[in-house]
This record gives structure tokens, C-alpha cells and sequence, in this order.
């Protein structure tokens, strides 16, 4: 199909593509703390991961992020998740959510934050970004059916955030 019949216009929802990466040790779960410094989730714990450059596939992308800011080969990454954000604008997000598992030991902190390995079953005692307490369960067992998850995160009236599962 030529470019020109893609469907592509300014009056259709557009998506960023992003990744997020979840990496698992035993009962110990990969999480980065933003810097203080950073715009969105200073000082909280997120998953690894970013956009999708253009010309990346989806996979690519995520193995790039995980080395850029962990140092961290895995090559067992697995799509777990998609999540399409809704921000309430004209464009929203495409995050795909990868899950993994290592034995690497070493790892190397970026200009994203601290990279720390925290025990699953500590998690709630950590400032975590908004999301993840809900998020989490469902990458945590992704490997049990090896099904592939659906979210919707959109806001509401008073900018909090509503998500709802497909599955």
C-alpha cells in the first residue's frame, strides 16, 4: 500500500511510542529513581525505558534503552503490555511494556537517576511513579499465561488518572 492510502491526516489521534522496561533477579525487581532534577518523576521509581526513535522497531528500541540506561544485555525481553495514553490532547502514548530477567550483577547508572534492585515484596514502601502499584501485578504474572496485557490510562475532570484494563 503506497504512503499516500495510509490513512495518515491531522484530524486522527497520533501516538508517541514509548517503552517501558521491567527486569527481574529472582524475587528482586530493576527500578530507577529519577534525579531530583528531572522534569516528570523526580525522586520517584519507574521501570527503564523511553521513545522509540524513528526508524526502531519496537523490540530494538527497548534493548537500546535498557543498555543506554542500565548497561544491561537481555536478550530474553518479552512484550507483556500495551498501554495507549490518552493526555487529553491531540496526541497520546504508545507504551509497550517489555518484561526480563537477568543474573547480571553489574550495572551502570545514567543521567535518568540511580538504578536499584528492590525486593517485590518491599515495593509498597517505596515512593513509586502514579501508575506502577497497579501496573506491576499485571507485568509481575505476565509470565504465567504468557498473555499479553491491554491498558487505557486516560485523566479525568480533575487531572487524575483512571486506568482500565481490557483483559
Amino acid at each position: 500500500m503506497p504512503k499516500k492510502d495510509q490513512g495518515v491526516s491531522n484530524n486522527r489521534f497520533r501516538i508517541i511510542p514509548r517503552t517501558l522496561i521491567f527486569v527481574t533477579q529472582g524475587d528482586r525487581l530493576l527500578l530507577i529513581k529519577g534525579h531530583p532534577h528531572k522534569r516528570i518523576w523526580a525522586n520517584l521509581y519507574n521501570g527503564i525505558g523511553g521513545h522509540i526513535e524513528r526508524g526502531e522497531d519496537v523490540l530494538s528500541a527497548a534493548w537500546r534503552e535498557l543498555k543506554e540506561e542500565t548497561g544491561l544485555d537481555v536478550a530474553d525481553l518479552r512484550l507483556c503490555g500495551i498501554v495507549m495514553v490518552d493526555a487529553g490532547e491531540d496526541t497520546g502514548i504508545g507504551l509497550f511494556v517489555f518484561r526480563g530477567e537477568t543474573d547480571q550483577q553489574s550495572l551502570q547508572n545514567s543521567e535518568e537517576g540511580q538504578l536499584e534492585w528492590i525486593p517485590v515484596d518491599h515495593l509498597t514502601e517505596y515512593p513509586l511513579v502514579e501508575d506502577l502499584p497497579v501496573l506491576l501485578p499485571r507485568v509481575l504474572k505476565a509470565d504465567e499465561g504468557g498473555e499479553i496485557f491491554f491498558a487505557r490510562y486516560w485523566y479525568d475532570e480533575h487531572d487524575r488518572l483512571r486506568i482500565d484494563f481490557s483483559n
